[in-house]
């Protein structure tokens, strides 16, 4: 019976609890990158990337990767941009990124709306939907879009997709069930 001894169990396990490992550095790094952008390396003066470093130290992130994460953070100089977009069902999607070359951000935002129903807005498409709250740089929407519950879920499936790269910050849609 081949495919049935001790070493293919354990081979089987591991590969599931590396790739849980994978993810959750993902979503480590991504939070600490986030935070040294937006403020300086110094734990004393960026309470938030205190904060993502913390979360490393729980996930049992190595501290040369965390280190080299900083590093990359502060030497690279990037720009805030809002990309718009409609999702299905004319759903409007903002999308505020971190980037340091615009033209692959932009790229990729537009190959996964269209790969996935949607598709990348002219400037002022959207942003009319929202209202912006200023003191928290977060938007409200103004005008909700009613959608079916399977447009629900291909909309969710579309935010997760948009949120695994790596120059995407925030997203804010006008969905509501």
């Amino acid at each position: 019976m081949a495919g049935h001894n001790k070493f293919s169990k354990i081979k089987h396990k591991k590969a599931a609890t590396d790739k849980l490992k994978a993810q959750n550095f993902s979503k480590v790094v991504k939070l600490i990158q986030i935070a040294a952008r937006k403020g300086s390396t110094d734990l004393a003066m960026n309470p938030e990337l205190r904060l993502a470093l913390e979360k490393a130290k729980e996930v049992n992130m190595p501290k040369d990767n965390i280190n080299r994460i900083l590093e990359k953070a502060s030497n690279t100089s990037g720009q805030v941009i809002m990309y718009e977009g409609f999702g299905l069902e004319g759903v409007g999607i903002l999308i505020k990124t971190y980037t340091d070359n615009p033209n692959r951000t932009v790229a990729d935002l537009r190959h996964l709306l269209s790969k996935n129903g949607g598709a990348l807005g002219a400037n002022g498409s959207v942003i009319w939907m929202f209202e912006e709250i200023i003191r928290e740089q977060e938007y409200k929407v103004n005008i909700p879009t009613t959608i079916s519950d399977e447009a629900q879920e291909k909309l969710d499936n579309l935010v997760g997709t948009l949120e695994e790269l790596d120059d995407v910050e925030e997203i804010w849609t006008t969905a509501s069930v």
